[in-house]
């Protein structure tokens, strides 16, 4: 049989996912966990293992505190995934319509000035932009401003973005 596992591994395999998700629920006192079983699909000899991120996306839509903390260390990564640039985008969809707490704010608003000012704006930052749009990003313009790389067309898209938001 064969088996495609569209999850990582190490701290981004399915069980991994799953044990810090129960590690959260405990420390912030959930107690309606959001069910993280992955979607298994199967065909004759195959069978597909769907990204568990999808449900930590559910879940940070219905509120859930501990899966809002995943996604937030999930846009704090910088390694590929299977089906990665939808799976980031909606998480940071999700995200933006969501309460973040002080700390994942500034967590936030970290990682996505940092990717702009090393011109790291994959396809995905376009909903990462609309994330910090709303999380504000005041204190952030000198670094912004002395440090990105005016050079980089994108880069600079992302720059004259920002500088519209009143």
């Amino acid at each position: 049989m064969e088996v495609y596992d569209y999850n990582g591994d190490g701290e981004w395999s399915k069980e991994e996912i799953i044990r810090r998700y129960a590690v959260y629920c405990r420390e912030l006192k959930i107690s309606r966990a959001t069910d993280l079983s992955p979607i298994v699909s199967t065909e004759g000899e195959k069978t597909w293992i769907w990204p568990l991120m999808d449900k930590v996306i559910t879940g940070i839509e219905q509120g859930d505190a501990a899966c809002r903390r995943i996604g937030v260390e999930f846009i704090d990564q910088d390694r590929k995934f299977a089906f990665g640039e939808i799976l980031k985008s909606n998480t940071a969809r999700a995200l933006r319509r969501s309460d973040l707490t002080i700390e994942e704010k500034e967590r936030v608003s970290r990682r996505i000035v940092n990717m702009l000012i090393d011109g790291n704006v994959p396809h995905e930052y376009k909903q990462y932009a609309k994330l910090l749009k709303k999380i504000g990003m005041e204190g952030y313009w000198p670094e912004i401003e002395g440090r990105i790389n005016r050079s980089n067309r994108y880069v600079m898209k992302y720059y004259r973005y920002f500088k519209s938001v009143p």
